[in-house]
């Protein structure tokens, strides 16, 4: 069963029908929409400021979500996925984001709708995602438009792909 520990009178609040892998960690004052996931190895904690999620965000195997303390607060809007071992800090992200393995998206950052990050991307604190942009680089900056096939076959395919695999690993009821 995933760590859902109170934290400072906060307790996590998740959504209806979301899923949390056995070694996910979601602490503090943290608010998940629905059809949520949060995989193996995943960390979000809003333990230092809040966290709010909105529905079909997927959190995969070891990404760490978190805020900086009194200053900068997480919020993801729907159908955002957070890759593998990415790290998300203080920022905000808007509809339909795709953040890359291993991407770094530090305080103050705000990603628009319809973007991805790439891979492996890391924006600097204060960083402004255009939206219908694709982001790479050390530091990162815009690549290359979003193409609409792109999009299609990136950002959305994942965000629907992840509340199908969590339906794998959900208790069947009888």
């Amino acid at each position: 069963m995933a760590l859902v520990k109170e934290c400072r009178g906060f307790t996590p609040q998740l959504g209806a029908d979301c899923y949390l892998a056995e070694n996910a960690t979601v602490v503090g004052d943290v608010i998940m929409g629905d059809e949520c996931s949060v995989w193996f190895n995943a960390v979000i904690r809003g333990d230092v400021n809040s966290i709010r999620m909105g529905n079909r965000v997927n959190v995969q195997d070891g990404a760490v979500i978190h805020c900086t303390y009194e200053k900068t607060k997480v919020n993801l809007g729907n159908h955002v996925s957070i890759g593998h071992n990415a790290l998300v800090h203080g920022c905000t992200v808007e509809d339909n984001v795709l953040i890359g393995m291993g991407a770094i998206v530090m305080d103050d950052c705000y990603i628009e709708a319809n973007s991805i990050i790439a891979a492996g991307a890391v924006l600097l604190e204060g960083t402004r995602v255009e939206s219908w942009s694709i982001y790479a680089g050390v530091p990162a900056k815009k690549v290359k438009t979003l193409s609409p096939e792109l999009f299609a076959g990136e950002v959305q395919r994942i965000s629907n792909n992840y509340v199908m695999y969590s339906s794998w690993f959900k208790e069947k009821k009888d």
